[in-house]
């Protein structure tokens, strides 16, 4: 599990492919921090390190992770986003990430607002049930809480340290971005779901 608390990020340095998935090379100064056989996310994404050393890791990207997320279409020299799992004797921040990406988004707005910025995301009809306002969302690993929720618009407010520490110091409008919805509303979501489902059964 993960917690939306960027601790580094790092550059895509090599994509190897390995049909019908591919291996990822990560330059970053966590690489002498990770072990082989452990996770981490990479901008949102929970994926092993098959190998790592002092100046980065690899790992390997599934064909089902390559569907859906945005590691299809990363490039090599592309910064991404880096957390190592939650340990148990940690202080917990952000909330609850999971690493399963739900959808990919896409930057419709990215501008300053005096120190700060003000990002939009627009998602997918499929994953904006899931989003509420004042909740949290993870984009490309980052916990953020949602400002506003217009449609399948999300606003977020960016604060100074996030924007200079993480990828969105990079990022454009146009650009494709993980998102994963708060799990604890999904858990509800389904719940929710199967009941209905079983009292309409019944009336049937």
């Amino acid at each position: 599990m993960f917690t939306g608390l960027i601790e580094a990020t790092g550059r895509v340095e090599r994509i190897d492919a390995k049909p019908p998935g591919r291996v990822l090379r990560v330059a970053t100064t966590l690489g002498g921090g990770l072990s082989a056989g452990e996770s981490i996310a990479v901008n949102g994404v929970c994926l092993t390190v098959a190998s790592c050393d002092g100046a980065g890791f690899e790992a390997v990207v599934s064909p089902e992770t390559l569907r859906v997320t945005t590691l299809l279409t990363t490039s090599e020299g592309r910064l991404v986003n880096l957390e190592r799992p939650l340990r148990a004797d940690a202080r917990f921040g952000g909330h609850f990430v999971l690493g399963h990406v739900d959808g990919v988004g896409r930057v419709t707005a990215l501008r300053p607002e005096g120190d700060c910025h003000w990002l939009e995301v627009e998602t997918s009809a499929a994953l904006a049930p899931y989003i509420i306002h004042k909740g949290s969302i993870a984009i490309d690993g980052i916990s953020l809480t949602v400002a506003s929720l217009t449609g399948a618009t999300v606003g977020v407010q960016i604060v100074p340290f996030t924007f200079a520490e993480t990828t969105l110091r990079e990022i454009r409008a146009g650009d494709a971005v993980n998102l994963e919805a708060d799990v604890i509303g999904k858990y509800v979501a389904r719940l929710l779901g199967d009941r209905l489902a079983a009292g309409e059964r019944r009336q049937a």
